[in-house]
């Protein structure tokens, strides 16, 4: 009998581990299950950033660039070849909100904009440094900036949607918006998301205009410089179908017209991208703001403006001050 105990003992033994209580069972069913449902979300938030970032289509971008060696293309920025010159450079006398630039190519220097506290066009040389100011009274919401030639400058206001464009004294003075002429785009208006970028194409005569995001547009405005000295001729054309599909852009913070190329430069504050579009829309090159991704010692923190000046060198502002130059290699 003793014998026969022992043995049901260790029978109940070897129950008791091959068949665990129903509540241990149950727990290491639900952890298992949530491992699995935490694996999954991982998963899932890994594949929702990369379509949100557009990671996938820059690979793909990469690659068939690479193939088809759209680098070679004289006529092209090919912006990968672009390397930094001045990286990260604070702006003596701006402490923050630094927005748009552009290049002013009758002075050989760079135009750019502190948006509020107070609002103001500021002059820098194209070594970052402050030259003048002009404080801008009236103008709203000032984001984007272009140089038209002969001190004739245009601004856009982001949340009304408006170009306001005036001329530049020859000495730094407060400018009023009565002093300038303006034309209104109020199409998505959307608050803080309006338009945020603005550059001219001198010989066609047309101004560029990018608004941010929801959604992203681009209009192409021709006639602007003739309607000004009193023929009222603009054709208004959307080109927003140019990014629609190309673009892997998050948002758009400015636009820069080459003329020597003839094509048009995007930034993206979000992306942290600079991207080359061909003057019929097609995508031609990119390069990474993210230190990351490319040879800057750290990220662009707010990338809003950029500019290419005479000599194919490309300028990036980021708020709060920041300042950099890139120059292709080998030039």
């Amino acid at each position: 009998m003793k014998a026969t105990g022992r043995a049901s003992d260790k029978e109940s033994t070897a129950m008791m581990q091959i068949n665990p209580h129903p509540t241990q069972r149950m727990t290491t069913l639900r952890n298992g299950r949530y491992r699995l449902f935490g694996l999954a979300a991982l998963l899932a938030a890994g594949l929702a950033t990369t379509v949100a970032l557009h990671w996938n289509e820059r690979l793909y971008f990469y690659l068939t660039s690479e193939v088809n060696g759209s680098g070679d293309n004289a006529a092209n920025r090919w912006l990968p070849d672009y390397g930094v010159m001045i990286d990260a450079k604070p702006i003596e006398g701006i402490r923050k909100n630094l927005s748009a630039i552009t290049y002013d190519a009758d002075l050989d220097r760079l135009l750019a904009v502190v948006n509020g506290g107070p609002t103001e066009l500021v002059t820098l040389s194209k070594t970052g440094e402050l030259l003048e100011r002009y404080p801008l009274q009236g103008f709203g919401d000032v984001e984007g900036l272009a140089y038209m030639g002969n001190g004739r400058v245009a601004v856009s206001d982001e949340r009304a949607q408006q170009v306001s464009i005036f001329q530049l004294p020859a000495l730094p003075r407060s400018i009023d918006i009565s002093e300038a002429q303006f034309f209104s785009l109020g199409i998505n208006l959307n608050g803080n998301k309006g338009f945020e970028g603005l550059t001219y194409d001198a010989a066609g005569d047309r101004l560029f205009i990018v608004k941010e995001r929801d959604p992203r547009q681009l209009y192409e405005v021709r006639g602007v410089a003739a309607s000004l000295e009193g023929r009222l001729q603009l054709v208004i054309h959307d080109r927003s179908a140019w990014i629609a599909d190309q673009v892997f852009a998050t948002d758009l913070s400015d636009i820069n017209f080459d003329a020597e190329t003839g094509h048009l430069i995007l930034l993206s504050d979000e992306s942290k991208l600079l991207m080359e579009l061909s003057d019929t829309g097609r995508m031609l090159s990119y390069r990474n703001l993210n230190g990351f991704f490319s040879d800057l010692r750290r990220t662009a923190p707010q990338p809003e403006g950029v500019a290419v000046d005479n000599d194919g060198t490309l300028y990036v502002v980021s708020e709060p001050n920041l300042f950099y130059s890139f120059r292709r290699q080998g030039s």
